[in-house]
């Protein structure tokens, strides 16, 4: 993770975007009043996508289900996401 305080970040605010962008790495801006972290858009909404699932029991009870079949060498038949993801 790149570390910049906000004045450098101030000054060079469309490269640090474009470094975030270009090498998939977020970018942390430091400031007296605390710190705040740059991230690709694309890379956000897949977090917040993996949140939700996780925050929602069934998809989580499947997920964990999942590990626990690969972890005793069960490897489940293949669906594609529209049909793990029909409900949503």
């Amino acid at each position: 993770m790149i570390s910049v305080n906000i004045e450098k970040a101030a000054l060079s605010l469309p490269q640090l975007i474009n470094s975030t962008l270009k090498n998939c790495e977020e970018t942390l801006i430091v400031s007296d009043v605390g710190s705040v972290v740059m991230i690709d858009q694309i890379e956000w909404e897949n977090i917040q996508e993996t949140l939700k699932l996780l925050h929602d029991e069934t998809s989580l009870k499947a997920l964990l289900e999942g590990h626990k079949a690969r972890d005793r060498g069960i490897k489940p038949d293949a669906i594609n996401p529209d049909e793990a993801f029909y409900d949503l």
